[in-house]
């Protein structure tokens, strides 16, 4: 339940829902400020404020069509930061997995410093998106913890300008109107921004040009020789550079405010006229009704207002420190290792070449010719088809319980896990034996 709670809209809806009700206890109000008799209850002791329930009709088309445009645009600008994002972490894998696999390391003393430019890079590299994040925030230093040790040594704008955190404890106040979504109580997000009393710069833009300027160095220098790894490296620094023009139009680009101010102002009217309309059909059951068509109407609204911006810190916002960090894990797994050789893996003696035809590793398939191989090569499709027929006949006679055949066909072909080793050899002893095993 709480966590359902942390998600939800519905504390932010407290106050706007309390005012829309409160119309539902006008749409009647007493003849006399005393009834005439103790126990009667009629309605015909209050004047009834009713309109029209055509009203209802027409207003609620206007209303639906508002929501879903505002439901609609601020849902195609939310996934579209997710795309940028994840061309953000495409960009950083390639490059870093091309420098690091590619970039070549020289021999003698040069080959240490080759090394250490090149785990500066990949710093870099997941620096990048870090800076990005805290510069979509409205944070424009770069004195914030997951940053600092990053891109400290760098001669940056915004390391020049940096200023020491003033965040005061949030009042009561403050605190209860940011959980109850009171506009009034909300910070600024750009305060950090008008605060600085120097240029500021563009943080992400000054790390793509130290990755450029390394880029440089490894053509220059003659370590990474092939011009299709140049190429490739440049595409990559560029799509990082349009990831971060892309995330910033949609951050400086939000629904117009006379859409905005149009649609809440439908929005309220609406709300508003609601119990009048529904009062002569319901009676004092427009209370809670009026209460429950607030909560669903600005329900939508406010989901719409919050996603409209998907790089906040808002819990239903993108979550981008753990994009950040993906990142980051993600090019420490590259560089865990030197660049593999070629021959290491091949000649491994578990690599089972001829899966699931043999079992057998490179020990044996390497001592093997040519059309041996070859031959072998022919028989593994025909093998997978008899064990995909067999095992069809098998479990058609024999259905495993609550698993369709044609999810289990599909495990079947993926390799027929549930076969032992012994089992798979032994069954089409002909195929091995086809492939001189």
């Amino acid at each position: 339940m709480a966590t359902t709670e942390k998600f939800s809209v519905l504390p932010t809806q407290a106050v706007p829902i309390g005012n829309g009700t409160g119309t539902g206890n006008g749409a009647s109000a007493p003849k006399n400020k005393v009834k005439k008799t103790d126990t009667d209850k009629d309605l015909d002791d209050y004047f009834v404020f009713g309109i029209n329930q055509l009203l209802l009709t027409v207003l609620g088309f206007v209303v639906g069509l508002a929501l879903s445009f505002r439901s609609s645009t601020a849902y195609e600008r939310y996934g579209e930061g997710r795309r940028y994002w994840a061309q953000l972490t495409l960009a950083s894998q390639n490059l870093a997995r091309l420098i690091w696999i590619h970039a070549e390391e020289r021999p003698g003393p040069q080959g240490k410093d080759d090394l250490i430019a090149k785990i500066t890079c990949m710093n870099l590299i997941a620096a990048y998106g870090v800076a990005l994040k805290h510069k979509l925030r409205f944070e424009p230093f770069s004195h914030y913890d997951d940053l600092k040790h990053l891109i400290g040594h760098l001669d940056t704008f915004a390391k020049a300008a940096d200023l020491p955190d003033q965040k005061k404890k949030p009042s009561v106040f403050k605190t209860a109107g940011n959980f109850l979504g009171i506009p009034m109580a909300e910070s600024n997000p750009r305060k950090d921004v008008k605060r600085a009393t120097k240029p500021l710069g563009n943080l992400p833009l000054e790390i793509l040009s130290h990755l450029s300027a390394y880029m440089k160095t490894i053509y220059d220098n003659g370590t990474l020789k092939v011009s299709i790894y140049q190429t490739q490296s440049l595409n990559a620094i560029t799509t990082l550079n349009d990831v971060m023009t892309g995330t910033e139009r949609i951050l400086n680009t939000p629904l117009p405010i006379a859409y905005s101010i149009a649609i809440s102002q439908i929005t309220w009217v609406y709300i508003l006229l609601l119990p009048f309309q529904l009062f002569k059909s319901l009676g004092w059951v427009t209370i809670p009704a009026s209460m429950f068509a607030a909560y669903i109407i600005l329900g939508i609204a406010l989901i719409g207002r919050e996603i409209e911006n998907p790089f906040g810190d808002d819990v239903n916002d993108l979550p981008l420190d753990a994009f950040c960090a993906q990142i980051r894990k993600d090019i420490d797994t590259i560089c865990a290792r030197p660049p593999p050789q070629t021959s290491d893996f091949v000649t491994n003696a578990e690599n089972c070449l001829m899966y699931p035809l043999s079992h057998h590793g490179y020990g044996l398939w390497g001592q093997k010719s040519v059309e041996e191989i070859r031959e072998a090569l022919r028989a593994k499709p025909d093998m997978a088809f008899r064990k995909e027929e067999e095992w069809t006949q098998a479990h058609d006679k024999h259905p495993v319980r609550g698993v369709s055949t044609a999810t289990t066909k599909k495990e079947s072909v993926r390799g027929d896990a549930g076969d032992s080793p012994r089992e798979l050899e032994e069954g089409h002893g002909d195929a091995d034996a086809g492939g001189g095993d």
